[in-house]
């Protein structure tokens, strides 16, 4: 079992593009192929994201990523690095996926620093 952390914009691409990688890496949950990490924060930002007006998802589709998120997923508390990024607000990701020794799934690499734990949704189905 590979444990992941999702940035949310895999989140929102695997709603936009139901047949893309993020999409296909979701559909791995019920398998337990890959378990999910997350910390309250996350948990926080996927909801008022993936909630947001003008992404026009349905309640049914947030509701069931988010349930299986927490079903299958392991909640932590990471430990809060010292790490320059180029935004703040990603720290969240990239601290959990430290903390719980996780590939972080992100379709923006550049906001992180080139470490082999943050892969994109095709870096990731490769393995």
């Amino acid at each position: 079992m590979l444990r992941v952390v999702f940035d949310t914009n895999i989140l929102v691409f695997a709603l936009w593009t139901p047949g893309g990688k993020p999409a296909h890496i979701i559909a791995l949950l019920p398998s337990g192929k890959i378990m999910p990490c997350y910390s309250y924060q996350i948990l926080r930002e996927y909801r008022a994201v993936l909630n947001r007006p003008k992404l026009k998802f349905s309640g049914s589709q947030t509701q069931e990523i988010l349930a299986a998120i927490e079903r299958q997923g392991m909640l932590i508390a990471p430990e809060i690095s010292k790490i320059s990024l180029p935004d703040e607000s990603d720290r969240k990701f990239y601290d959990t996926a430290k903390s719980c020794r996780a590939f972080l799934l992100t379709g923006n690499k550049k906001h992180y620093p080139a470490e082999k734990f943050i892969v994109s949704p095709a870096e990731f189905l490769a393995l």
